[in-house]
């Protein structure tokens, strides 16, 4: 996976004003997890990935770097 995902996610998550935490709580993992996405340290599963597109309302493709839509 990109690099790009953890920026993504990072920009995505500060737009809305959300801690770390409470994007966790609604994802159903935990708070460290999530973290580590952030900084690139880990790879959701396809599963998650698509649940992150959705909560956050933007495609996989713009997650992953392919659109920057």
């Amino acid at each position: 996976m990109l690099k790009i995902f953890g920026t993504r996610l990072k920009e995505l998550r500060t737009e809305r004003r959300l801690t770390q935490a409470q994007i966790s709580a609604e994802l159903g993992i935990h708070s460290v997890t999530y973290l580590h996405y952030e900084k690139n340290q880990r790879e959701p599963s396809l599963e998650l990935l698509v649940t992150i597109a959705k909560y956050y309302d933007v495609s996989t493709d713009y997650l992953l770097g392919l659109s920057d839509i």
